[in-house]
């Protein structure tokens, strides 16, 4: 099982995180092939938000990870992050037990299943992990890295660090936010759907579909069974701060348009010591609608942008 973290003297390591919407197999099969070339240490595949989106079966995505693996990234496969049916637990414990890559739990059920399996794992932000001691249990079962739920405050991440890192921390730093699931497809219903018959319609929004306030400001975004906040983390200029909270890593999250770009502009930033200012009116007009924001970074109301 492939466990490097990458993570060199000095540098943040660049993490991919797996695709949250349904694309089309080649549309994702081209992206994954840029990214292959992009300078992205890590890739997390996989299906995370809803077990009805076919198109990838886990052969699929175990071949499209020894293709990531042999152009040199280390490659983490995703877990669902709402376990709701025996068929869901199954396929859990095929990704848990493929022992060929490291696994990402998104759910405390995959934690129990790769403990079960005497694994290490990666720890997904949608695993509430908030103070020292809960991420002390956690690594007790095997966690090797943990990424902090997008909500924590980077002074709260580094209290957690305070007196040595546990383990590796990768911070969520680009992209829209998860913020919930729920057993209904709210993608489903928004079309009068059921969500047993949903025709797919989650795959006509390839950054999931945009909800706006009564005078039009960008608010949420509907991604299936999962909601998302309209505004893109980007926490590109906030280099001094992730490294004083401990973090190694940072995590970039899939958009359809110009992505390498995306993940271009903070090795740039982040490990070349270039402007700030270019990356970020770089990310600024590539990013989907609904803005840039750091507030929960900050410790503020998440929407919040700031610039440092």
């Amino acid at each position: 099982m492939t466990t490097t973290t990458m993570d060199k003297d000095g540098r943040i390591a660049i993490t991919v995180g797996p695709l949250l919407y349904y694309w089309p197999r080649d549309t994702l099969t081209s992206f994954y092939a840029e990214v292959a070339e992009s300078p992205a240490d890590t890739v997390v595949l996989g299906e995370v938000v809803c077990s009805r989106r076919h198109e990838m079966k886990l052969a699929d995505w175990l071949a499209l990870a020894r293709d990531l693996a042999g152009a040199g990234k280390e490659v983490v496969l995703a877990t669902q992050a709402l376990v709701e049916s025996d068929a869901d637990l199954r396929v859990l414990r095929r990704i848990a037990e493929q022992g060929e890559f490291a696994v990402e739990a998104s759910d405390v059920s995959a934690v129990h299943v790769l403990a079960g399996l005497g694994a290490r794992f990666v720890l997904g932000p949608h695993i509430n992990v908030y103070s020292r001691p809960a991420l002390q249990e956690y690594v007790r079962f095997g966690a090797m890295r943990w990424v902090p739920p997008v909500e924590l405050a980077l002074a709260a991440v580094k209290s957690v660090n305070a007196g040595g890192a546990l383990v590796p921390t990768e911070v969520f730093a680009y992209g829209r936010m998860p913020l919930a699931f729920s057993a209904r497809c709210f993608t489903a219903r928004h079309h009068r759907l059921n969500k047993d018959q949903c025709d797919f319609r989650c795959r006509d929004d390839a950054d999931g579909l945009l909800l706006s306030t009564t005078d039009g400001t960008p608010f949420l975004v509907l991604n299936g069974i999962q909601t998302q906040s309209a505004a893109q983390q980007c926490l590109v200029r906030e280099r001094d701060a992730l490294v004083a909270a401990g973090a190694t890593r940072v995590r970039l999250s899939p958009t359809s348009q110009r992505f390498t770009e995306a993940i271009g502009a903070f090795d740039r930033v982040l490990n070349g010591g270039h402007d700030a200012g270019a990356a970020l009116a770089l990310l600024d007009a590539i990013s989907p609608p609904g803005g840039l924001a750091n507030g929960f970074a900050r410790g503020n109301p998440g929407i919040d942008w700031t610039r440092p």
